[in-house]
């Protein structure tokens, strides 16, 4: 598996974790949501940054966007150019 598609993966996780608490703080505020739903969004969002800093190479876009809670994995994983992944 190549780290662009783990960055998606990951991305995508923390994407649907977000949107999941948010629609929870909108309609029926059940607290087990994010008592459950939280630290799986922080691990993901920390696997994200982690795992675009290791796929980089010398561009230092892929984990800027990687920083940006919700999408920034997602948005990483399509800034990772061949030639990033080929150092790994």
């Amino acid at each position: 598996m190549n780290p662009r598609h783990i960055l998606q993966i990951i991305g995508a996780i923390e994407f649907i974790t977000l949107l999941l608490m948010l629609a929870n703080l909108a309609t029926i505020h059940l607290p087990e949501v994010p008592r459950v739903l939280g630290p799986v969004h922080r691990l993901a969002y920390t696997g994200t940054i982690v795992t675009a800093i290791l796929v980089r190479g010398g561009s230092h876009r892929v984990w800027l966007l990687s920083l940006i809670p919700g999408i920034g994995g997602i948005l990483a994983s399509r800034v990772v150019s061949p030639k990033e992944l080929s150092g790994v």
